[in-house]
Parts: C-alpha cells; structure tokens; sequence
C-alpha cells in the first residue's frame, strides 16, 4: 500500500518540476546576437560627399592692408615731445613727435646775418664788371659767397622742417617706439611709428588649395570675430601661391574701417556662394549619449557598430561628420533603433 502512495506521489512532482524547468527556459534571455532568423530589418544611408548651404569657411589672422613706417632724416637731436599714443587716428602730415631745436634755431639766426651779409657784398659790385674798380676774380667771388650762404641757410631751414615728425599717410597708429629725451638716429633699424595705411585692416585667410579655384577677385565674404560679431567685406586679392607643405593658400578679405578690427585678432571668413563639399549623413543618424556624439553602421557581414564622430556644420537636414567612419559607409538613418553592437540586420536604403 505504501508503494502505490510512493508512486503517485513520485508522478505530479515530475509533471511540476518539468513545467518548471520549461518556464524558466522561456524566460531566460538569449546572449550575444541575435540568430539570422531574427535579423531586423532597418533603414540606412550611405555617408557621402555633398555640398553644404553657407559657402566655403576658412580662418585666418586680421592684417594691415599696407604699413607705413615712420623714421627720422637728422640725427643728434633730443626728442622734446611726443603728440600720439598707439590705437590714435592720424591724418596726413600730422605731427606725430617734435625734436629740441633750440640749437637749430640759434644756428639759423647766424646763418641768416651771414647770408645778408653776402648778399650785400655782392650788391655792392653789381654793375662794377668792366669798370677796373675790381678784378673780374673779386667780383665773381663776392657773388659767389652771397649763393653758397643762401645755400647753407636753405639747408638749415629744411633741417627746421624735419625737426617736426610728421605722419606720411593717415591712419592708425599700430606701434609707437619713441620716448622724449630719446635721441634721434635717421639708422635704427626699428621705426618711430607704424601706421595702417587709410585704417585698412584685412583678414588674410588661408584657404585649401583645392578650393582655391573656385574663388574670385570680388567674391562676397562675411568675416566672423571671436565675440561672434560680423563683417561684410569681399576678396582683394589671391596669392598666387601654395604653401609646399600645409597645402594652403592666403586670400586677402577687404573690410570695412571699423575699431574692433585690430591686427594679430582671429577671424573665420565664409565666402558666400563657394560651397565646400563635405562627408555628411542625416542629422537624425547621429546619436548622442554620454560619451558623445556617434552613428551606428552597418558592416558588410550586415551586423552593426556603434562609431563615434566629430560633427561639424548643419544645413537642409544634414550634419557635416569631421571625424568618423568614412564616404560610402552604410548607417543608420534613427541611431535610437534598438539594436546592439554586433547585432544582424537586413538593411533597406532609405530614399
């Protein structure tokens, strides 16, 4: 009796153990990815080359269009004063620095009764030539001596004229290298002033060979500074040389006369219509995270990678990819799709 008890016993706990494990198999979650039958089919475009909306970007340093460097003609003389600091506006033939010439001034006074002297000497024998009275020799000297003292008190009249450092050009200061008490050597080798020629500063950017070509003499240009203000201005100029080895060439951007614009400054410039193709995919293809900015692609074995980019400009739906994976690589068209790295999809091509 107690066998039969045994066995029927022995029977539900096999049924109730089996249907356990078989739940527990159900529910257990499938590691690594997923078998081919379970492939899911998702959308992806190809990373390509295409032009984006905004023109050509290149960045570059603010420039002097032209310098003008002030010096000094005379030498000897101590600098009495000076009328202008750096960042000032001149006009032309403005005094910018006056040397001592309390001497020059005493020079040209005696030079002066000199001068009238000779001058009267040589009026005393006007008319006289022929008449014995003096030789032809004395008379020729007299004369002689009242031109080479008007000479002598012309120079010192022109020494008086450079005594007053004036500017050759109007414009902006950009360097002062003179202090009073200095004293003046027309040899040194560092200028007095430094000028900017009219205020014209310039954004010489340099721009990549290959784009190069496509830009012209007047092409419009938009100048953008560190504090995100803007500039209009247009091209100038095109050297008609590439660096050997950084592969760029400078391009001269006129602009405006304006007081934020300093030379040594930053600026970006966007030449307005050149555009510049660019490795681009979908905005909505990328995916960001904690770890950044990345797009999945789809391998050719059809299984998917999670790939980190560099974004970089956006126009018409598109993002500009300056780092990651390269032109023609299948991605994703929604980076939220869920799937996981290594995971196998059936790819279809989004239109």
């Amino acid at each position: 009796m107690a066998r039969r008890i045994d066995i029927r016993i022995a029977g539900p706990l096999a049924l109730l153990l089996a249907a356990s494990l078989a739940v527990a198999a159900c529910g257990k979650k499938p590691r690594g990815p997923r078998p081919t039958g379970d492939a899911r089919v998702v959308r992806v475009v190809q990373v390509e080359s295409r032009p984006l909306e905004g023109g050509l970007t290149a960045s570059g340093v603010l420039v002097s269009r032209e310098e003008a460097a002030v010096g000094t003609e005379i030498s000897g003389y101590r600098v009495a004063k000076v009328f202008v600091e750096q960042g000032a506006y001149v006009r032309q033939g403005q005094p910018l620095a006056q040397l001592d010439d309390t001497l020059l001034k005493a020079q040209i006074d005696q030079q002066a009764a000199l001068t009238a002297q000779a001058e009267d000497q040589a009026q005393r024998v006007s008319g006289l030539d022929g008449e014995g009275v003096l030789s032809t020799e004395q008379i020729q000297q007299r004369r002689f001596q009242a031109k080479a003292q008007e000479a002598a008190l012309a120079e010192l009249k022109t020494r008086e004229a450079l005594m007053t450092i004036r500017a050759p050009v109007g414009g902006l200061i950009l360097t002062r290298n003179i202090r009073p008490g200095d004293i003046s050597s027309p040899s040194t080798a560092t200028p007095l002033f430094t000028l900017a020629r009219d205020s014209l500063i310039e954004l010489n950017a340099e721009v990549p060979e290959d784009a190069i070509a496509h830009l012209h003499v007047g092409d419009p240009v938009t100048v953008t500074l560190p504090d995100e203000s803007q500039a209009r201005g247009s091209v100038r100029l095109i050297d008609p040389t590439v660096d050997a080895t950084t592969k760029l060439g400078q391009v001269r951007v006129r602009l405006p006369v304006r007081r934020d614009l300093r030379p040594g400054g930053f600026g970006r410039a966007t030449f307005v219509g050149v555009s510049e193709a660019s490795k681009t995919v979908p905005e909505q293809a990328v995916r960001y995270d904690a770890d950044g900015a990345s797009v999945v692609v789809v391998g050719p074995d059809s299984r998917v990678s999670q790939v980190p980019v560099k974004t970089g400009r956006r126009s018409s739906g598109y993002v500009e990819l300056l780092k990651g994976p390269p032109a023609g690589s299948r991605v994703l068209t929604r980076a939220a799709s869920f799937v996981l790295p290594g995971d196998l999809v059936r790819p279809t091509e989004s239109r």
